[in-house]
């Protein structure tokens, strides 16, 4: 029992390093409905490697279940866990499979894309 809640306490301080700063999570919730499209679409699409496809889907799996691992009454990591999860997934994403599929999926515009490639670090991979 020592063990799991020690396993919680770091998974909590990891989110609190990688979470974004400043404006930035208001505007990563703002893109939310174009990020699950492009995790989606990410995930079905056969030429990327397997094991991104994989995360991927473990992923959409997980923003499907409605149990989070940071409990939504905690001020601004309870709603902020699943953006964060979702930023370090994409960056682990690019580095695999390229910014030019990130960029081929986007379902959405141009702006909501550039919005996407400042929050989640990608910028320094874009081409």
């Amino acid at each position: 029992m020592i063990a799991l809640a020690v396993a919680w306490l770091a998974l909590v301080l990891v989110l609190v390093v990688v979470r974004p700063r400043g404006g930035l999570l208001r505007e990563a919730l703002r893109l939310v409905p174009d990020v699950l499209r492009l995790m989606r679409g990410l995930a079905a699409d056969r030429s990327l490697p397997r094991g991104v496809r994989i995360r991927l889907g473990l992923l959409l799996a997980y923003l499907a279940v409605p149990v989070d691992l940071i409990p939504d009454f905690i001020p601004v990591l309870g709603y902020a866990d699943d953006a964060i999860i979702v930023i370090a997934v994409l960056r682990g994403v690019v580095r695999r499979a390229g910014i030019d599929a990130v960029r081929d999926h986007w379902p959405g515009s141009q702006d909501g894309f550039a919005a996407l490639t400042r929050l989640a670090g990608l910028d320094r991979h874009a081409s």
